[in-house]
């Protein structure tokens, strides 16, 4: 029986590893936000694969008065941003699971869901700029030197 491969077929359609990434301004609020995500996908007994926080964004906005170029306030907001990673979930559960974090996004948070790509795995880390350097120094000498 396990040879017609019914029995290694899950019950019902599965989605691959899903990235939930919430942004927001007020870092408390974020995580405990992640925090309820956490818990609730604890208790629908949803695989978390990983959970990190990306580099927070620095921004600078300008205000100006009206027809001249003359600032007229000056905001420094920091964008914080936290990934969930969820992987297999059944189908039936996930539009109940989304439709939960949806009922208590607080307000001013974003909620993004989209399917793992390694691209994602390169933003999370900060990029060390003297490695940077480094490697750009060694391809200007031609390269790595290959022991054999």
């Amino acid at each position: 029986m396990l040879a017609d491969g019914k029995l290694l077929k899950p019950k019902y359609p599965l989605y691959e590893t899903l990235n939930f990434t919430i942004k927001g301004y007020d870092y408390p609020l974020l995580e405990s936000y992640q925090k309820f995500i956490h818990n609730v996908a604890d208790s629908m007994d949803l695989d978390i694969v990983d959970a990190y926080a990306h580099p927070p964004q620095k921004l600078n906005v300008q205000k100006f008065k009206p027809n001249s170029s003359v600032i007229d306030s000056e905001y420094k907001l920091t964008v914080y941003e936290r990934t969930v990673q969820i992987d297999k979930v059944q189908a039936p559960l996930y539009p109940l699971f989304l439709r939960t974090l949806q009922a208590a996004l607080p307000e001013g948070v974003t909620l993004k869901v989209a399917e793992h790509t390694p691209d994602q795995d390169e933003a999370r880390y900060v990029p060390d700029r003297d490695l940077k350097e480094l490697k750009q120094q060694l391809d200007e000498m031609g390269g790595a030197s290959k022991k054999k």
